[in-house]
């Protein structure tokens, strides 16, 4: 019993923590204009030209941090507030889906694990709600099985996915200095943006490893 709170309570901690540390990153850190004034479109344009990338779009969406990359349409997104933005916060979203960009012109490896695992991943996803309702509340033994399947893969493709992350920021922060997009008291903005960020990620890991430990549980118990 204790372990099964445990399982529940600690994904939920984390992943709460990491919202409010994000959104705290962000909005603190949007506030505060770069002395260059180059906004996150122009910034993105910069790190991929140096990479040598000139296939890819850069396009504004809708929404609130909906930035992404997709390597597949060559597209490189940026919610209004980074593609028109100078703060330092909008250019270190901005840097960091460049930063995948230049993952995906060199085959960076992780990446392409990550691309293998999507179809899988999508199709482990849409098994959810009947794992769900099936495994837990009905205690269908069959579904507890599936359940272990579908979270064991996706709790590799959340660790896969850690690596691509980090990575891009890495490359966010080295470009946006080498560059001299940003100066060197202005970089700490972008870390703490990115960082916790990236913590969303570590969240999303651990919440699937949760549940894949706790249907592995299930399971023991049906024996």
């Amino acid at each position: 019993m204790k372990i099964t709170l445990l399982l529940f309570l600690i994904p939920l901690v984390v992943g709460i923590w990491a919202q409010v540390k994000v959104s705290s990153a962000y909005n603190r850190w949007s506030k505060v204009m770069s002395k260059g004034k180059i906004t996150g479109a122009e910034a993105a344009a910069a790190v991929m030209r140096k990479a040598g990338i000139h296939d890819v779009e850069i396009v504004e969406v809708p929404g609130h941090l909906t930035d992404h990359y997709h390597p597949m349409d060559k597209r490189l997104a940026l919610s209004r507030e980074n593609f028109y933005g100078t703060s330092l916060a909008a250019l270190g979203v901005s840097a960091h889906e460049a930063g995948h960009a230049i993952q995906d012109k060199v085959g960076y490896t992780p990446m392409k694990m990550r691309a293998a695992l999507i179809p899988v991943t999508n199709f482990a996803s849409q098994l959810l709600p009947f794992i769900v309702l099936g495994g837990l509340f009905f205690g269908i033994f069959g579904l507890i099985k599936i359940g272990i399947a579908v979270y064991l893969v996706l709790t590799v493709f959340q660790l896969v996915t850690l690596p691509v992350e980090f990575d891009a920021s890495r490359r966010a922060k080295q470009e946006l200095l080498s560059l001299g997009i940003l100066q060197q008291d202005e970089i700490g903005g972008v870390v703490a943006t990115l960082n916790a960020a990236g913590f969303t990620y570590v969240a999303a890991f651990v919440a699937s490893l949760a549940n894949l430990l706790y249907f592995i549980l299930l399971s023991r118990r049906e024996h």
